[in-house]
């Protein structure tokens, strides 16, 4: 993987568009591949400019973020998206996520903040701002957004059936120790569950392994 993180910005107002430019310009391992005004822009220049990572507006016209980031990751699973949006609904969170996007930031976040976020996702973790992933796991807690629940051994990427039930406690905001009281094991037990679903599903963090739980309805 090369030092160096080439982005393509998707925005549909032209001086955010440009600021973002000129932001990302200024930080260091960071190229700009590009630039576009909208979703179906986005999907062709993906193609043409080969970023690394996208960081993507929602409300867009023709299409948008959310539509472009689900194109986007079918045609190129290897690109990541980042989501920079003004809006954190429940509704935009959720419908970015299942569409395969790996970040999700507010426009209020910092330089430093969206430096994280793509060195996280060029990495293979999640990068959430920190009040949309409390209230993803509020939301999975209390069993919405509703997600089909997966039925007798179809777990996906090999995980046992304790492993998934370890999975669906992390989506609960569960801490280690919370999760031992849960199931009646050691902490020490919770850990190596815990490091065994990480390696089986690619998972680097908590915040990857709720995006993970929810995507394959393993969210209690």
């Amino acid at each position: 993987m090369s030092d160096t993180t080439r982005i393509l910005v998707v925005d549909d107002q032209t001086v955010v568009r440009e600021g973002l430019v000129l932001l990302l310009e200024l930080l260091p391992g960071i190229e700009v591949a590009g630039s576009a005004g909208d979703g179906e822009a986005a999907l062709a220049m993906v193609g043409e400019v080969r970023p690394d990572v996208v960081l993507m507006d929602l409300r867009m016209p023709r299409v948008d973020g959310v539509e472009a980031t689900r194109r986007i990751k079918e045609a190129h699973p290897e690109v990541e998206v980042v989501v920079l949006t003004t809006y954190a609904d429940d509704e935009s969170v959720f419908a970015a996520l299942r569409a395969g996007a790996r970040g999700y930031l507010t426009k209020d976040a910092g330089a430093d903040e969206i430096a994280r976020a793509v060195a996280a996702v060029r990495g293979g973790a999640a990068q959430l701002d920190p009040a949309v992933q409390r209230r993803l796991v509020e939301a999975v807690a209390s069993g919405e957004p509703s997600r089909p629940r997966r039925q007798g051994g179809d777990l996906p990427d090999g995980l046992t059936r304790r492993e998934a039930e370890v999975l669906t406690l992390i989506a609960q905001g569960r801490s280690n120790a919370e999760i031992a009281g849960d199931l009646f094991i050691s902490e020490a037990t919770v850990k190596t569950h815990i490091n065994n679903l990480f390696a089986k599903a690619g998972l680097r963090d908590r915040a990857q392994a709720v995006t993970y739980a929810f995507r394959h309805g393993l969210t209690g």
